[in-house]
């Protein structure tokens, strides 16, 4: 008999649509009801490693391979478009037809991080087999207590050398989004301005999490969608201006945080942690 998660994985390739509201369930697919982004708070961005919180800290966001924040609402960091350096080993292996190659066969990487693989999303046979691999971190997601994911590298079309396509891509974050809510979790869209509202209508997102939005001024693009349900992170070695007059700014995203560009855990020397 299959797992409970391949049979949720199995529904969702078959293109089983689950609904995108705050609080949903998929009586289909054996989902649950999950908890959207809260609307205000304090976020911490912790995905170089996991630490104890501030105490006014209400929102975590860690790896899926850590545990999360007890007492805040937690979300779960899941590579949804590109292969984590640890696992390059068993997307080769495994999932070879999963990886996205150039004209030499050769798997291309992210120009930025070149130990990040992109993943295939121009058919559905490659979107199916990345969606059985992640869906087993969604399910661990949801297993420890997480309340909700985000899927990042959402466009890696644009860095692809034009062989991805944005309908490819976000094709796979539907079906990705599908999971997250059948294993009872929000699901968050990360960076790409460029969607609109279409992030959240079509695609099925419930929240973003967004990267330097005040330094390329790309805040509206999101909070014009998802209102107050947005978590900006500024980098202390880019925002090329003084931290309060990013607070003292009335367009900025109200969960606004300024963080170290490695994401350092708070024992480490080069770690940054300020909030408005």
């Amino acid at each position: 008999m299959l797992s409970r998660t391949l049979l949720i994985g199995a529904v969702v390739v078959g293109t089983l649509l689950v609904s995108g509201c705050a609080t949903a369930s998929s009586p289909a697919s054996g989902g649950h009801d999950y908890t959207n982004l809260p609307t205000s708070g304090v976020p911490d961005y912790q995905l170089g490693g996991a630490y104890r919180p501030a105490d006014d800290v209400t929102i975590v966001e860690r790896d899926s391979t850590a545990h999360p924040a007890s007492g805040k609402y937690d979300v779960c960091y899941v590579n949804g478009f590109q292969t984590q350096p640890e696992d390059a080993s068993m997307w080769k292996r495994s999932h070879a037809d999963a990886l996205l190659r150039d004209e030499d066969g050769d798997p291309v990487s992210d120009p930025g991080w070149p130990d990040e693989m992109l993943l295939d999303t121009r058919t559905t046979a490659a979107r199916e087999s990345i969606v059985a691999v992640l869906t087993k971190s969604i399910a661990r997601c949801s297993d420890r207590g997480f309340d909700a994911v985000e899927f990042d590298n959402l466009d890696s079309w644009t860095r692809s050398h034009g062989a991805l396509t944005r309908s490819g891509n976000l094709a796979l974050a539907s079906a990705l989004v599908d999971v997250a809510h059948a294993h009872g979790l929000a699901a968050g869209q990360k960076n790409t301005p460029q969607l609109g509202a279409s992030g959240k209508r079509d695609t099925g997102f419930d929240f973003v999490v967004a990267e330097e939005c005040v330094k390329y001024r790309e805040c509206a693009a999101y909070t014009k969608t998802y209102g107050a349900r947005v978590i900006d992170i500024e980098y202390s070695d880019n925002i090329g201006r003084s931290w309060s007059s990013v607070c003292d700014l009335d367009d900025r995203p109200a969960m606004t945080i300024l963080r170290d560009r490695d994401l350092v855990p708070v024992s480490k020397p080069a770690y940054v942690f300020e909030r408005c």
